[in-house]
Formats: C-alpha cells, sequence, structure tokens
C-alpha cells in the first residue's frame, strides 16, 4: 500500500489514480478516482486503473431492481448495517433517474441511505441513468468493477423496473428482486420476463401479513410456469426491513447464493461472459454499428481485460485519446 498522506496533496492526482492509492486513500481517494473516469472514461489512466481492478475481483456483487416504492431503500439501509456488523466492508451504486436539464441524478440516494460518513467501510455513489433505457448509468459498470476490487460486498441499486431492466444482470453476480405486497404489479412484472432474471424474489413489507403471503404465492406460482434456466431455484423471502425482519435469512441466502457461484467454476464463467458483453456494448456506443464491425472478432482471452481491449480497438480504429 502507498502512503496516503501524498493523497492530500494538490499534486498527487496520478498516483491516487491507482488501485493501491485509492485504497490507501479511503473514501476521499475513491470520489476523486470516480469524478476523474467521468471526465476521462476513454483515456489511458482510466483503462489501466480499471484493468488493474478487474484482475483483483474481490467483492459479491448484489443487483436490487423492483418497482419504485417497494422499500429498496430502506432494504439497503438494513442489509449495510447488517453487513458491517459482520464486519464487511460495503460499496454501494445507487441508478437514480436522471434530470433531463442536467443530466444529474434526481433522487440522490446518499440523502435516502443513513450511514456514518465517517465509517470508511461504507461509500455510497449516487449515478444518474440519463437516457440509458436499462436503467443503469453508462459508467455503472466501471464504478463496479473499481468498487469490486476495494470491498467486500457492492451493491447497485437500479432506477426501477421493466422489460429492459434486466440489465442488471450484466453487472451482478446475484440479483435480488423486490415486490411489494397489495401492489397487483408483481404477476406483470413476472410476465413481462422479469421472472427469467432474479436469483432470489423478497416480498417486503412482510407486516402487512395477508397481503405479503397473498404476494409470496403469486409470484411463487409465477416462478413455476417459467423456464428453469440454471441449476439454481430462485427462494421467495418475506421480509420487513424497516423492523429488521427476515434480513438475516435474507443475508443467508445471498451468501448461499454466491458459494453456489463459486463451485464448479460457475463465477468464473458468468463474469468472463458479463466482460464479452460490456465489450461489444462499449464498442456500440462509443463507435457505431460500423466502428463495432471493423473491431471484428470481440471474444476474450481467459482472464484478458474488456477495458485493455476497448483500449487497442480505440487506437486501431484511429480513435485513441
Amino acid at each position: 500500500m502507498s502512503d496516503p498522506t501524498p493523497l492530500a496533496a494538490a499534486g498527487a492526482a496520478l498516483d491516487a489514480y491507482t488501485l493501491e492509492g485509492i485504497a490507501a486513500g479511503g473514501k476521499v481517494a475513491l470520489a476523486r478516482a470516480l469524478a476523474q473516469m467521468e471526465s476521462d472514461p476513454d483515456g489511458t489512466p482510466t483503462a489501466d486503473l480499471l484493468s488493474a481492478a478487474y484482475a483483483a475481483p474481490r467483492a459479491h456483487v448484489l443487483g436490487i431492481t423492483g418497482p419504485p416504492g417497494v422499500g429498496k431503500s430502506t432494504l439497503l439501509n438494513a442489509l449495510i448495517a447488517t453487513w458491517r456488523k459482520q464486519g464487511r466492508t460495503v460499496g454501494v451504486i445507487a441508478v437514480d433517474p436522471s434530470s433531463r436539464r442536467s443530466g444529474g441524478a434526481l433522487l440522490g440516494d446518499r440523502t435516502r441511505l443513513k450511514n456514518d460518513p465517517e465509517d470508511q467501510g461504507v461509500f455510497v455513489r449516487s449515478m444518474a441513468a440519463r437516457d440509458h433505457l436499462g436503467g443503469l448509468a453508462g459508467l455503472t459498470t466501471a464504478a463496479m468493477v473499481l468498487m469490486r476490487a476495494l470491498y467486500d460486498v457492492v451493491l447497485v441499486e437500479s432506477v426501477g423496473v421493466g422489460q429492459s431492466e434486466t440489465e442488471i444482470v450484466g453487472v451482478a453476480d446475484t440479483v435480488l428482486f423486490c415486490v411489494q405486497p397489495g401492489s397487483g404489479d408483481s404477476l406483470q412484472f413476472m410476465k413481462a420476463g422479469i421472472a427469467e432474471i432474479p436469483h432470489i424474489i423478497a416480498v417486503t413489507k412482510a407486516d402487512m401479513a395477508v397481503a405479503a403471503e397473498r404476494a409470496r404465492a403469486d409470484v411463487t406460482g409465477a416462478l413455476s410456469l417459467g423456464e428453469h434456466w440454471s441449476d439454481w431455484e430462485v427462494p421467495v423471502l418475506k421480509l420487513s426491513a424497516s423492523r429488521h425482519q427476515g434480513i438475516d435469512d435474507l443475508v443467508a441466502t445471498i451468501d448461499a447464493h454466491a458459494a453456489h457461484l463459486d463451485a464448479d467454476n460457475r463465477r468464473r464463467g458468468a463474469r468472463h461472459a458479463q466482460a464479452e458483453s460490456w465489450l461489444v456494448e462499449f464498442v456500440r456506443e462509443r463507435f457505431g454499428r460500423e466502428g463495432l464491425r471493423r473491431a471484428g472478432d470481440l471474444t476474450l482471452a481467459d482472464g484478458e481485460s474488456p477495458f485493455a481491449r476497448l483500449a487497442r480497438i480505440a487506437e486501431d480504429l484511429g480513435c485513441a485519446p
């Protein structure tokens, strides 16, 4: 680890823009690094930093999705508190709707999440969805990869739910879908293709006893009608985050899915497939369909960084910064 002292100096930006420098500098250094990534996403220092982070994954990444009002922020607070009691560090990426005028995040999840600002074991970053249909900001992937190398758990909370929201599968190891009892939405969401994406389903506000049990039964029934695309059986849990009921069971279930992924190299294979999908999307977004055609075969070798590959493609296409 490098000495954190130089990070406070005005001329230490380059030193801070390394994994070692960010780890030593804490939340301030990470915030600066994320700001630098946003201002220079295609620069060589950004590609080098992300490649280093990609090669050193540490966290289990949990994606949380569900309709507005389902209680995702309350659930995040409960999960963060539980993990911190267990001694785990937590990074949070809260993807919010965007202001049409400024392009910035409207809801600002940092104001809705309750955590000690002095606690170096928790970092919360709100990101604007902008015009990305899946509800995930364009830089969410890069921020997740960096935070994945620094924390024990990374949470990605998406802006809402819909068919395009299946994009959260592309950044998370475990997808948690939240359903609110009594809303009448649960079956509609399941019919919209959402049944194919979650690894865990949580019926929130379980203190609404009859309605919560009805919602759980509806979701369980909908799951039984869908295709079983993996050997993981999706559990449907009831919880009340405000009363801290069912949170320990949820954390245990997340850990069980993490263990499932670690068996037989499932996690490694899934993350490699994610990285290849990111690369295709990165090239399409930055260079268009013609650039995608000229880039040729985008298959990644085992362990190859999609960020380093993107930098080489940019150079080959004459678009390097």
